[in-house]
């Protein structure tokens, strides 16, 4: 097993939430309730990025800030209609999600 971090992002409602990283590329890979109709804990995957989506009070601030390098920050930028920016490191753009946590997003410079 390869050792990894994975974010947990704190959400209102999950199935918003999924459909609006789906826009990113990340795709549902399961979904947790311990009964029906209480809180959801979801993980989202692209490629080898996995996040947690948490409906649970305790679990995430919203505000959370997460930085995610992907190949194509120009595609991200198009989708959301953003600007992509320069900085030393990376070409960015940070976006927010519905519940306000930040994703700076960028494709490493050369």
């Amino acid at each position: 097993m390869d050792e990894e971090v994975i974010p947990i992002l704190r959400v209102e409602d999950a199935t918003a939430a999924v459909a609006w990283y789906e826009r990113l590329g990340f795709a549902q890979q399961w979904e947790h309730r311990f009964e029906p109709g209480l809180p959801a804990f979801v993980e989202i995957a692209r490629g080898g990025v996995r996040l947690f989506l948490s409906e649970h009070k305790g679990d995430a601030s919203p505000d959370t800030l997460i930085y995610l390098r992907m190949r194509d920050v120009e595609a991200v930028a198009s989708e959301f209609g953003m600007q992509v920016r320069d900085a030393p490191w990376a070409r960015e753009l940070e976006l927010r999600d519905p519940d306000g946590n930040r994703l700076r997003i960028g494709t490493p410079t050369e």
